[in-house]
């Protein structure tokens, strides 16, 4: 199936002159590095196609590369290609393209482009470039191979999540050898973070609130944005930080983010709760125990931390 499908997509990538690339909204490194090392490696293998990665920038994560802009009458002409995002709400920079391939590794949320390969044994969306890569005439090489050595070790968490496979390892050692990449060095541009940055990790840590079912949170305003001089992403970010903690089962991180309209951004993990269906109530999604969500306002974060907190007890009563 895998390879058949590979195959597939590489011949509309031969067949279309303009290509788009998109992501989800609020990019994390598997987002980013999944849509840039594709469209690094459609240009080494097609130099005279027109390649274009577009969404709202991500500077946290600027070290992967820089997002183009397209409008409807290019779009339109295009071969669109949407990377790790599950449904099309969610997509940043959608429009309506000549056809559409869906690369994702989340569960089945909704069928908005012509070809769909959804593969939620992945642990990445990197992972499922990567095999596109292997099984085609896609080029790989250090600049392509570095962007998705980043996009698997940020959604695995340095293979540390369940849903890291044996084949990860697999494809993930072919990617080493053949590209000769030193991916002890990618860590630090992941990893390095400023001060502020710790000092603000250090603040959710004492004001984490908990439910009595075991749901943690915060609420993260603009005046504490302000105060530490951080962002939306930075906070959403953060969750993965607060994994081995027994005091709670499930926890999120509720920001508001100004630069998409004064929405909340919800970033949201479990170490058991399922809490996909619930962020999908909302209009978000992702995984069973890792999944983001766009909430209006501060009265939606009320309403999901309760259906957060009702999972938590339905967890705890099994």
């Amino acid at each position: 199936m895998c390879k058949r499908m590979c195959k597939r997509i590489y011949k509309l990538i031969k067949k279309y002159d303009s290509i788009v690339i998109a992501r989800h909204v609020g990019p994390d490194p598997d987002a980013l590095g999944s849509q840039m090392a594709l469209k690094d490696s459609i240009l080494a293998t097609f130099p005279n196609k027109k390649v274009y990665a577009i969404g709202s920038p991500a500077s946290r994560f600027k070290y992967l590369g820089g997002l183009d802009s397209v409008d409807e009458e290019v779009m339109s002409k295009s071969l669109l290609i949407v990377t790790d995002t599950p449904n099309k709400k969610r997509v940043d920079g959608y429009m309506d393209a000549a056809y559409s391939i869906k690369i994702d590794h989340h569960p089945y949320v909704e069928k908005f482009c012509d070809i769909e390969w959804i593969d939620d044994t992945s642990c990445s969306a990197s992972q499922m470039v990567m095999e596109l890569i292997f099984n085609t005439g896609l080029v790989l090489n250090k600049k392509v191979a570095e962007k998705l050595y980043i996009g698997v070790i940020a959604d695995t968490n340095r293979f540390l999540f369940s849903y890291t496979s044996s084949k990860t390892f697999e494809l993930v050692s072919r990617l080493i050898r053949e590209s000769g990449i030193d991916f002890t060095s990618l860590y630090e541009n992941l990893y390095m973070r400023p001060l502020k940055e710790v000092k603000f990790e250090g603040f959710i840590a004492n004001n984490l609130s908990i439910t009595e079912n075991g749901f943690a949170y915060l609420k993260v305003t603009q005046d504490l944005l302000d105060q530490f001089g951080v962002d939306a992403a930075t906070a959403g970010n953060m969750v993965n930080n607060f994994n081995f903690i027994d005091d709670f089962i499930a926890w999120g991180m509720f920001s508001i983010d100004k630069g998409n309209g004064d929405t909340i951004r919800g970033s949201i993990r479990s170490r058991g709760p399922v809490i996909n269906t619930v962020c999908e109530e909302f209009g978000g999604g992702g995984h069973k125990l890792a999944s983001g969500v766009r909430l209006k306002d501060f009265d939606q974060v009320d309403l999901i931390i309760d259906a957060l907190d009702k999972a938590c007890l339905e967890y705890n009563s099994k």
